[in-house]
């Protein structure tokens, strides 16, 4: 069995995910509880200019991450599955896991304070990783 071109294909979804202000884009969808947000939030959370934004949009939006829709001047953009959600909070879970062990004071502080994840079910996943947390900050 040739898996080869399945490979391709995570990497290009991994590619398109792999920016900051993409991966905020999609937390800030995760955290909504219809994993949508208008444009003008996505603006507002992320700090990007426009066309930034809209540029990063794009990459998401052609990786299948994401689709909007328009309804008059509004575009809202939704993940275009819950999955990416439980994407997002096993990423976050093993970016606490690694900060646990070697984090600055910094480095605590701002994970602390990111956006929570409600919109995904392995919530479970994520305490876990914070509780790790809790304990090397002490």
């Amino acid at each position: 069995m040739h898996t080869q071109p399945l490979y391709a294909i995570k990497a290009e979804l991994f590619k398109a995910l792999a920016h900051p202000a993409r991966l905020q884009v999609l937390e800030v969808l995760a955290a909504d509880p219809g994993l949508t947000a208008p444009v003008a939030r996505l603006l507002e959370a992320t700090g990007a200019e426009p066309s930034a934004l809209s540029q990063h949009l794009a990459v998401l939006k052609r990786a299948g991450v994401v689709d909007s829709t328009r309804t008059g001047n509004v575009v809202d953009y939704r993940l275009t599955e819950p999955l990416v959600a439980e994407l997002l909070v096993v990423a976050r879970a093993f970016l606490l896991t690694r900060l646990a062990e070697t984090a600055t004071p910094a480095q605590l502080d701002a994970a602390r304070h990111l956006p929570a994840l409600p919109g995904a079910t392995a919530g479970a996943v994520l305490d876990a990783a914070e509780a790790l947390f809790e304990d090397a900050s002490r």
